[in-house]
């Protein structure tokens, strides 16, 4: 395989409206399609595994928490690969394979071969998310970044919705296993227009890596105090908002709402405005400060939230919606965030956000199975609940 490599860097980077900054954008947006979509499109189906292989929601939604706990740990490996082999040319891999081992999960003959290639699929994912962020910080203007930040994580949010949407529509029409694939055949075409749209890194030099070289690096950020409260905050924020829609199904699925398969499948669709709310929220953040606009988007997660916990559908779409919104809008800033602080060692510094990102997914949203088990969607709103509320004490008592 062939990808692009490193030239000689212009005087200038990408800023908003050039050809350049465009291409790095589109690119960035497919990448972000094609993983988020190899990550989740099992997420909308969690029910359907629980009735095909006889195991609890707990086990089936191992299928989405084994694959981000496995990213999360592939995370700083990718960024250190990166700083050593090129931006682009991890990416390219990363989106490549994690599509197509997707397409033979499917049918697995048993729910362990499903989790183990799910774990193995996390890992091969680690590459775009390890490197897109540190990628659009070297290649884009700074007076930028934030608006380009948006539109990847607005790839990611429409990623997710495809991926959920797709297998959730189709199971109502072929068996869940063709439902899935299909959802796999759509990745791997985005991750083949990523592949061949995405520019040349133009701002990165390779760096020598070692293990103690990596590790002070790693070590640097986590000893920023501007830094650090951004980590915890991705670790809780995501956490919360994996437990919500890894159960969601299947509350809507049972009394009262008793809803069909292809109707919450169309739930997925609040991901749309995380798609809005990224951007919008990217570029506000551009001209009126992080801090603020961060503050705002956790406090819509805790009031949307609150709006999912009684019985009634209407106000249960409507908490969903603001939720959805108010998490993406805080990824695209936090994110953004990372990126403008670390002037050094980038990769790093994005892989320690992710890594706590991804890991929340895995650890808390396993342990909200046992949670939603238990104690039924009330006590997974009281549970995702804390922890937004957590990091909504840690966006007001952080530095600027």
């Amino acid at each position: 395989m062939t990808t692009r490599t490193a030239t000689s860097a212009p005087d200038t980077r990408h800023t908003l409206g050039s050809p350049g900054y465009r291409r790095a954008t589109t690119a960035l947006f497919a990448a972000g399609m094609t993983t988020f979509m190899a990550l989740y499109y099992v997420q909308a189906l969690l029910p359907q595994l629980s009735d095909h292989f006889g195991v609890s929601p707990a086990t089936s939604a191992l299928a989405v928490s084994l694959t981000t706990g496995f990213l999360a740990v592939a995370i700083i490996p990718a960024s250190v690969l990166s700083e050593r082999y090129g931006r682009v040319r991890v990416m390219v891999i990363s989106a490549l394979a994690a599509s197509i081992i997707g397409i033979v999960l499917p049918w697995s003959p048993s729910i362990e071969v499903l989790l183990a290639g799910r774990a193995l699929q996390g890992v091969l994912c680690a590459g775009v998310p390890a490197v897109a962020m540190a990628y659009l910080a070297e290649e884009v203007d700074g007076a930028s970044l934030g608006t380009a930040m948006g539109r990847y994580v607005a790839g990611t949010t429409i990623g997710g919705l495809t991926g959920r949407l797709v297998p959730g529509v189709a199971a109502d029409l072929v068996s869940w296993q063709w439902a899935l694939e299909a959802a796999c055949l759509v990745s791997l075409g985005f991750a083949l227009v990523f592949w061949r749209t995405v520019p040349a890194s133009r701002f990165f030099s390779p760096q020598r890596v070692a293990p103690r070289i990596t590790a002070q690096n790693l070590l640097n950020h986590l000893r920023d105090p501007g830094l650090l409260p951004l980590f915890f905050l991705a670790f809780v924020l995501m956490g919360g908002f994996v437990t919500v829609y890894n159960f969601i199904g299947y509350r809507l699925l049972r009394h009262p709402f008793d809803l069909s398969e292809a109707t919450v499948a169309a739930v997925f669709l609040m991901y749309l405005a995380g798609t809005f709310s990224s951007t919008f929220a990217g570029r506000l953040a551009d001209r009126r400060g992080r801090r603020r606009v961060l503050i705002a988007a956790v406090s819509t997660m805790l009031v949307g939230l609150a709006l999912t916990v009684p019985d009634r559908l209407p106000l249960v779409l409507i908490g969903m919606l603001l939720f959805t919104a108010g998490f993406f809008a805080a990824h695209s800033v936090a994110s953004g965030w990372v990126s403008a602080r670390a002037t050094d060692h980038r990769a790093e510094a994005s892989s320690l956000y992710l890594f706590h990102y991804y890991l929340g997914s895995s650890v808390v949203g396993a342990l909200g199975g046992l949670v939603f088990s238990a104690f039924g969607w009330a006590g997974v709103a009281v549970y995702v609940g804390v922890l937004v509320a957590v990091g909504l004490a840690l966006t007001v008592l952080s530095r600027r």
